[in-house]
């Protein structure tokens, strides 16, 4: 051993000494004369480009990237005893979707119970009819009792008086008769007989039962109500519809109201009373309220001991769609908001809730599966003056009525838009793709195709801004048109100049990823906030409808989960193979979440629809094709969130159950044929909407681009499969969200509006890439050795290049 230096080894002379007389060792094997004469073998050092210098974020970006191996690189022995990680956050991330989705909130009860309900209706009563010196007796109920916005759909596409005052008695979609209506409703005159002096009879109504009962898909039962209570008073036409037993008898009959009713209104627990039908405009329609109001005033003088008024709307009077009175007034409704678990929504009720909440009100059961509304309930936090309630900037009536105006146009437009910029772009992806060859016509002047490119970003846009418009009282303008307009085209515009002008916009990824954060962060924040933006906006649900009152609407939907899976279709592109499903998992497993939770967006439908969409997307973003093995798995993963939510959701009390334990339910017992029914007309209805044209330009945009020889989808799929992931995940999510929840083609529209153009953006960027003959820099030889080049990918990939999850691209001279 020397006295330096470690043991063993020699130094200073005494190895060079030992070095001379060393005797030279025999190799292992026996060495052939060939291999004797075989000049030995030189190992070329590996040429690493410099550490350049542009501060801690140049070298953190590069630390990660040289941490990340090429995909075809063999994993380590240490990497290979962990691939089991990646499936373990994928079971985490399902266990946490379903410990999401299964969270509901607590639904509580009336504070008390009343010993009797009298039910008053005014067809056609709205809150810009009340006034305190008009309608004294009107605004001293809504000052002390609970109010609401009342929708007022029934079975027709317009509720007449005789529809409403029909669904009131059956709590359940009912119609009276299957006609047209042109212009203003007929009267409430049906055919009434009075047999003895205390009732009367509806020799009609079982006719109108049997239409109900066979011709609609509902399974509404009129007269369901009365049924439900051993008897009922009627006071005036209307209210006899709403009072009559299925085989049309009235229990106690009044033609109209008396002097003093006091006597008659203690007769039976439940009284509905006919206040008049409220029409037309200007005097005539307030000497209307005024009779109304008069009326209420005596029920309220005559009222029994402890009994709950509730003042109703119920109907429209023209085809014109509006939102009506609701006031619930008695013990445990003083004051507050009135909602229920129909709507989700405070201050929103439906005219099938009155049903319910009268029974629950008087302590008796609801008939079992004939009403399809919930009770109502009471929550605080409404204005004491009724003025600030419901007029002003929360006038929802005022703003709904427009959403309904402007929305059909805006997305016609956009449509119509779109399909001609596809139209325009379709040149020039052909002129690229023929200038990929060695001698091609010249390129399109840049000029041109930056000008695509904006317009392109700015149509995937258009969504997002018009939900962002929303939140600008536009509807209280003289021309709410065009303020809406101008709005979101000053949004469109801020958001691509955003996008143009940000120094990463010629990365090929930058826009389709920066535009899908964009799109799904609107929608989430809104579903964050309380879904205020969608609710009676233009690129939301009206209120008026019926079909939505809170969380996530099927534009919403399609838009929100467009962005989060083109999202991490864009990330998972910096990451390895393996861990790409991890990813795609844990950013679809916020989506199921977001869309799901009935804190949020309170859609189970649509959450299972994700799921399924998102285990699609985790299948096939590392690449290749979806082989059966992979459906399976996708299937498997699909299966075990939807049936974990579905066991959690059918343990709940049936009035807590959300859609999916209902439909279940509903299932199981045999009676989901009307629930089918009305999804297949649903959809059949939705056909006509401008969502599906969007749908259709999308899908033929998609099929020219990857189908045609020069569209370039192929290659966009072959550089960035987790793209072509997120593509497939999004068609398969907006699909079976769209007819699962009666939208058809409506999700899927909304979904194109914002991908479509994106893919085409990052199609038309790929085939220009591919077209460039310009030289390396530093000539033809690189600093990969003569003849190679490294430059930074994939955004400058070629013909012949390949490209790794490092985003390194490798050119062949």
């Amino acid at each position: 051993m020397s006295a330096q230096g470690e043991p063993g080894q020699a130094t200073g002379s005494g190895a060079a000494e030992a070095a001379r007389t060393a005797k030279p060792r025999r190799p292992a094997g026996p060495r052939t004369r060939q291999a004797r004469d075989r000049p030995p073998r030189t190992v070329k050092p590996v040429r690493t480009a410099p550490e350049p210098r542009g501060g801690w974020p140049t070298r953190l970006r590069n630390t990660l990237r040289r941490g990340i191996r090429p995909d075809s690189a063999p994993p380590s022995r240490q990497r290979r005893g962990r691939t089991w990680l990646p499936y373990l956050l994928i079971v985490l991330a399902a266990a946490a979707s379903i410990a999401g989705l299964a969270v509901r909130p607590a639904t509580g009860a009336p504070q008390d119970t009343a010993d009797y309900v009298i039910l008053a209706g005014a067809a056609g009563l709205r809150w810009d009819d009340l006034d305190p010196q008009r309608t004294p007796a009107l605004w001293q109920e809504a000052t002390r009792g609970s109010l609401g916005w009342l929708s007022v759909r029934s079975a027709h596409s317009t509720t007449c008086p005789a529809d409403g005052w029909l669904t009131l008695g059956a709590g359940n979609h009912a119609i009276w008769a299957n006609t047209r209506v042109d212009g203003q409703c007929p009267p409430v005159e049906p055919a009434l007989t009075r047999p003895d002096a205390l009732g009367a009879n509806l020799p009609g109504l079982a006719g109108v039962v049997r239409a109900n009962q066979d011709n609609q898909p509902y399974g509404a039962l009129p007269g369901a109500l009365a049924e439900s209570v051993r008897c009922t008073v009627a006071v005036g036409p209307g209210a006899a519809v709403a009072a009559a037993r299925p085989f049309g008898r009235v229990d106690r009959y009044a033609a109209t109201l008396p002097a003093d009713p006091r006597r008659l209104l203690s007769y039976c627990v439940l009284s509905v009373i006919d206040l008049g039908t409220v029409t037309g405009s200007g005097a005539a329609r307030q000497a209307l309220v005024a009779k109304a109001d008069a009326a209420l005033a005596r029920v309220v003088a005559a009222r029994p001991e402890r009994s709950l008024i509730v003042v109703a709307g119920v109907s429209d009077t023209d085809t014109t769609s509006r939102l009506h009175v609701a006031i619930a007034e008695g013990p445990g409704w003083r004051g507050g908001w009135l909602t229920s678990a129909g709507t989700g929504r405070d201050g929103y009720l439906q005219l099938v809730d009155l049903a319910p909440t009268v029974l629950t009100a008087l302590g008796r059961p609801p008939p079992e599966g004939l009403f399809s509304g919930f009770t109502a309930l009471s929550v605080p936090g409404r204005p004491p003056d009724p003025a600030d309630a419901v007029g002003g900037e929360n006038n929802a009536d005022k703003r709904a009525g427009a959403q309904l105006g402007i929305a059909g146009m805006f997305f016609t437009g956009l449509a119509v838009v779109q399909l001609l910029v596809f139209l325009l772009v379709v040149p020039l992806m052909i002129r690229a793709r023929r200038h990929a060859g060695p001698t091609g016509p010249a390129a399109a002047p840049p000029l041109l195709v930056l000008s695509a490119e904006v317009l392109l970003i700015a149509l995937a846009l258009a969504i997002p801004a018009a939900l962002l418009a929303d939140a600008a009282p536009w509807w209280r303008a003289g021309r709410p048109g065009i303020v809406f307009a101008a709005l979101t085209f000053v949004l469109m515009l801020a958001g691509t100049a955003a996008v143009r002008l940000a120094p990463r916009y010629p990365r090929t990824l930058w826009p389709i990823g920066v535009v899908s954060a964009v799109a799904a962060a609107v929608v989430g924040f809104d579903l964050l906030t309380g879904a205020r933006l969608q609710l009676n906006g233009v690129a939301g649900y009206s209120a008026i409808e019926g079909s939505r009152y809170s969380g996530v609407g099927s534009v919403g939907l399609g838009v929100f989960v467009a962005g989060m899976l083109f999202l991490a279709g864009c990330v998972a592109q910096w990451v390895r193979r393996p861990w790409r499903p991890v990813l795609v998992v844990l950013v679809g497993g916020l989506a199921v979440v977001m869309v799901g939770s009935p804190y949020l967006g309170a859609d189970p439908v649509g959450a299972i629809a994700v799921t399924a969409g998102v285990c699609v997307a985790a299948a096939i973003s590392t690449g290749g094709w979806l082989t059966f093995p992979r459906f399976a798995w996708a299937a498997i993963a699909g299966l075990a969130v939807t049936i974990g939510f579905a066991v959690l959701d059918l343990r709940r009390p049936a009035l807590e159950q959300g859609s999916l334990g209902r439909a279940l339910t509903a299932l199981g017992e045999g009676t989901a044929g009307p629930a089918i029914q009305r999804a297949a007309t649903s959809n059949g209805h939705a056909l006509d909407s401008p969502l599906t044209l969007l749908a259709l330009a999308g899908v033929l945009m998609l099929a020219f681009s990857q189908f045609s020889p020069w569209g370039g989808l192929n290659r966009v799929f072959g550089l960035h499969p987790a793209l072509r992931a997120a593509l497939a995940g999004t068609a398969v999510a907006t699909m079976i969200a769209g007819v699962l929840g009666g939208a058809a083609f409506a999700v899927a529209g909304a979904a194109a509006a914002v991908a479509v153009p994106l893919a085409v953006l990052t199609t038309l960027r790929v085939l220009g890439h591919a077209a460039d003959r310009t030289r390396p820099e530093g000539g033809t030889d690189g600093p990969g050795g003569p003849g190679l080049s490294m430059r930074p990918g994939p955004d400058r990939a070629g013909p012949g290049d390949k490209s790794d999850s490092a985003g390194v691209t490798v050119r062949q001279a």
